[in-house]
């Protein structure tokens, strides 16, 4: 780590494999750049995805390596430390974005960034880093992770690789030689090959363990149904949404062609309210058939004693179709049933397109076992949206082949 230490390039991105030190490296850095950013009230932050994960990962950390530094006063409650200088380093979760906004940082760290909602890094905590920035003096942000398929940390890292003013590193087991070749070799024996080198090797190509949908995706991927797929303005466009409380929401945008679904488009975003939504796809032009949405969006809210499907209508967005009530098994096997006639536009749908194939079952540590429910993380979005256009589009209930509506009203 001692290139990472010495670097000179304003951001950073670190692929390292489990138990190599990245968050070991990383809150040292951020210690050093409380301590030597010659500004004054420095601030510098750890994010991950959630609190939980930020206090157990680093908080024991940051303590024990400011221990030693006189003056230093530790906030528990807040996950907070403030140095002598005025400076201060505190904790933050990604799941609660909202709460960086109208702060500033001199330098932050991002761990995991895969697993943060869509919208934190470029519009909630790049910002932060705008206003005290100067050429002498820029201030920083550093990517740490280790890979779980090619998504928003692929990106990050593919860009890494080119642009001068980013580091980037990766570090594999089989390299570093940090961890035993006798523990790695159990390890291998134990997780099989595509979790291992997942895990130690930094391979962003593995299968993903438990994935619901990875037969149908690499399958897809064999068959090269993702690929450009364009907009057919002859045919009506239908969305799936998947509507989140207080996190992220996801839309599909698919078009059917006989027995084919195409999905031409993705959006999703958190932290704004529907009319955010109603503007996207006002923007995007397209023609629409119809809206499908989850069936709580009836449910009245107690603060406004409206429902969110009234809001919509009031926006504009109709007609709507409301997805049946299943459970999640059923959901997820008419989803299978579909994905062998879906194609992707690789590029408007990138960021579904990974949440599909690394869609998984929750892992049981303790039972070292699967566990019959999904993991809740940034990909039950896009995956959820998928699971209602494959319940909730009606046609598709009777038969592929048949034709399908045509009613090409968009938003009002």
């Amino acid at each position: 780590m001692v290139a990472f230490h010495n670097r000179k390039e304003r951001f950073a991105c670190l692929v390292a494999h489990r138990r190599c030190g990245k968050t070991v490296a990383a809150i040292n850095d951020l210690i050093r750049d409380a301590l030597t950013i010659p500004r004054e009230n420095v601030r510098v932050g750890y994010v991950a995805p959630t609190y939980r994960m930020a206090k157990q990962i680093c908080w024991d950390y940051a303590k024990e390596f400011t221990r030693s530094i006189p003056g230093c006063k530790v906030n528990e409650s807040e996950l907070r430390i403030d140095f002598p200088n005025g400076a201060r380093l505190r904790l933050f979760a990604a799941e609660s974005g909202e709460s960086m906004r109208g702060l500033y940082f001199d330098s932050v760290v991002m761990d995991e960034p895969a697993d943060f909602p869509a919208n934190v890094w470029p519009t909630i905590i790049r910002p932060t880093l705008a206003d005290r920035s100067t050429p002498e003096c820029p201030t920083r942000a550093t990517f740490i992770g280790t890979p779980k398929g090619k998504n928003e940390f692929w990106d990050i890292y593919q860009h890494s690789k080119d642009d001068s003013d980013w580091y980037s590193a990766v570090h594999k087991a089989s390299e570093t030689n940090i961890l035993p070749e006798s523990e790695l070799q159990d390890s291998l024996k134990i997780m099989g090959e595509d979790r291992y080198l997942q895990e130690f090797e930094c391979s962003f190509e593995a299968a993903i363990a438990g994935a619901y949908y990875g037969t149908e995706m690499r399958r897809a991927t064999e068959e090269n149904r993702i690929a450009t797929v364009p907009y057919d303005r002859s045919l009506g466009v239908i969305t799936a949404w998947d509507l989140g409380v207080g996190d992220s929401t996801s839309i599909w945008f698919a078009q059917m062609i006989g027995a084919e679904v195409r999905l031409i488009d993705y959006y999703e975003c958190s932290g704004v309210g529907l009319d955010h939504y109603a503007n996207v796809l006002q923007e995007k032009n397209y023609v629409y058939e119809s809206h499908i949405l989850p069936h709580d969006v009836q449910v009245k809210e107690l603060g406004t004693g409206k429902s969110r499907l009234e809001t919509l209508d009031n926006l504009g967005i109709r007609p709507v179709e409301i997805a049946p009530k299943l459970n999640v098994d059923d959901g997820i096997q008419a989803v299978r049933s579909m994905l062998d006639r879906c194609w992707f536009d690789e590029k408007k749908c990138n960021r579904g397109i990974e949440a599909l194939r690394q869609y998984q079952r929750d892992f049981d540590e303790k039972g070292r076992t699967w566990r019959g429910r999904p993991r809740h993380d940034w990909t039950s979005h896009g995956a959820d949206a998928m699971r209602y256009l494959a319940v909730g589009y009606r046609p598709q209930q009777t038969s592929w082949g048949e034709p399908i509506r045509r009613n090409l009203r968009g938003i009002a």
